[in-house]
Order: C-alpha cells, then structure tokens, then sequence
C-alpha cells in the first residue's frame, strides 16, 4: 500500500492565479509584454555596451553578464505562463517541472552573487581608485562571473534533488505558476520539514551573505563619498552607484521576504504575486534602472542613436 501510494506521478497542475477565470487573457497579455520588453530592452543594453569601446570596463562587463543572466533568467518563467494563462493548459510534465525549478534556481541564485560582485566592484572603484585597474582585472571579472554560475549550480542542484526526492502521491496541484520550489515541496505529501530546513539554510545562507557583501560594500562606499571635497565628484560618485542600488533593494527586498525567514513554505498563496516581481518585472525594470540613472550608458545611447 506504501509503495502504491508513492508512485511517482507524471505531470502537475500549476493552479497560480486560476481563482480569476475572466483574467486569463489580460494575465497572457500581461505576461508577454513584459517579456518582450524584457528581452528588447536587455538586447539593446549589451549591445550599447558592445558597440561603444568606452564601456569595456569591469563595470559594464558585469553589466553586459546580468542583461543576459535576465533574459534566460525571464525566459525560464514568463512564456510558458503567458501561454498557460492563452491556452488554460496548465499541466507540466514531472521532468519539464524539475529542469524549470533547476534552471529557474540556477539564474536566481546567479544574480544574487552578480550583484554582490557588481556591488565590490563600485567599492574598488570608489574606495580604491588608484589600485581598481590593478584589482579589477580581466581575470578576476571573469573569475568571478564563473564563480557565481558556479555557485548557482551547486544551489539549483541540492534544491531541485533534494525537492524532487519527495513523493507526491496523488496530490499533483501546485499553488504557483511555475515550479517554484517552496510550492512544490508544499505539494508533496512525505514529511517536508527536512527539505524546508535545507532551503531556509542553503537560500538564507546565499542571500544573507551576498547582501553582506552588498552592504558592507555600500557602507564604505557613502562614508567615502561624503568625505569626497567637492560636490560634482559626489554627485558623480553617486550617479555611479544609485542605479545599483535601486536594483539591489528591489531584488533582495523580494527574495529575502520569499526565501530567507522562517515559515516561507507554509503560505505558497502570498507568494505568487511577490514572485511576478523578481522573476518577471525586476528583468524587465533592470535596462531602464541602468540606462535612465546612468549618464554614461544615456551618452552612448545618444551617439548610437545619432549614427
């Protein structure tokens, strides 16, 4: 009977927002233009970086990395869900489910490390500017967008094994609109509370740290501005920093609330909407934040514009 019981099960129902029937067609239409002018806007940013020779620095080469980390990261979630809210067909094949919750974790937990990187380097950049060419050199950048993919991968692997190790018995539904894992563990029927104490210690862990680093880096980075002598170069300083930092209060400010407190499992219903935030609007926002706040990105666009 046990056995029976646990057999594994081939697809699930992904029921986020289906308790608003008559906005299923807005939802579609929603979803997908965000994502195209997610796509757009990140495809325009990397090639405003490409093609203007004053943006290869370390800076922009971080830059450059997060608009692609955007796309892919957008690309896991939002057609599949616009289709989904089109076409009403909501099921999702056990193994589609487990490579989303993978690749979705993946680039999820790779932006985290990309803005603690990118947070470092406006530190080196401000606090040390004599050594920055020194200290940021084309290695460690390198190093250190390898070493944040390396870090996604061994999340998204002890996540998506760990989760996908649970038996889910005749319970199929998940109260989400892709296979976010908090969702899916509260679908499971086996005892999760060894797979909620990973989480909150593997993703609290990776997102206490990587704010750390983002706050401890930003600390130094306003002491130093306000001791700078004049006004332009604080007003340049900051002009550097301040698209970043709205970034980073968006990304972390939603993720902490889903993944870093205790309880984050229990109430899947809440997370849907905060979810819609830094999977879908964040991507979206991230090419208009570093444009708009940027004088050097708003120069290049001008002359590429002008050619």
């Amino acid at each position: 009977v046990e056995m029976e019981n646990h057999t594994r099960i081939s697809e699930f129902i992904l029921v986020g927002f289906k308790s608003h029937p008559g906005s299923q067609l807005f939802l579609s239409v929603l979803f997908s233009t965000m994502y195209i002018v997610t796509v757009v806007g990140n495809i325009c940013m990397i090639l405003i970086i490409r093609m203007d020779s004053n943006l290869h620095t370390p800076m922009y080469f971080f830059l450059q990395n997060l608009s692609t980390l955007d796309i892919c990261y957008s690309s896991v979630i939002t057609p599949r869900a616009a289709l989904a809210f089109l076409l009403g067909r909501r099921s999702i094949s056990y193994n589609s489910c487990a490579s989303q919750m993978f690749f979705f974790s993946l680039f999820g937990t790779t932006e985290a490390f990309f803005l603690a990187v990118m947070a470092y380097d406006r530190f080196t950049a401000i606090c040390n500017p004599l050594l920055y060419q020194v200290i940021m050199n084309r290695r460690l950048c390198v190093l250190m967008v390898m070493g944040s993919y390396l870090s996604g991968c061994i999340n998204c692997t002890i996540q998506t094994g760990f989760t996908f190790s649970l038996s889910f018995c005749g319970r199929r539904e998940i109260n989400h609109f892709f296979c976010e894992v908090a969702a899916v563990i509260h679908a499971s029927c086996s005892d999760t509370f060894v797979n909620e104490l990973i989480m909150l210690a593997v993703c609290g862990s990776i997102i206490v740290g990587t704010a750390l680093v983002v706050f401890i880096s930003y600390g130094y980075i306003i002491i130093t501005i306000v001791q700078m002598p004049s006004v332009e170069s604080r007003h340049k300083a900051f002009s550097t920093c301040s698209s970043h930092m709205v970034t980073i209060c968006l990304f972390f400010g939603t993720v902490f609330f889903m993944y870093a407190q205790p309880g984050a499992v229990s109430s899947p219903s809440k997370s849907n909407t905060i979810s819609v935030f830094y999977t879908i609007v964040i991507p979206m926002l991230n090419p208009f934040i570093y444009t708009l706040r940027n004088r050097e990105v708003k120069r290049s666009l001008k002359k590429q514009l002008k050619r």
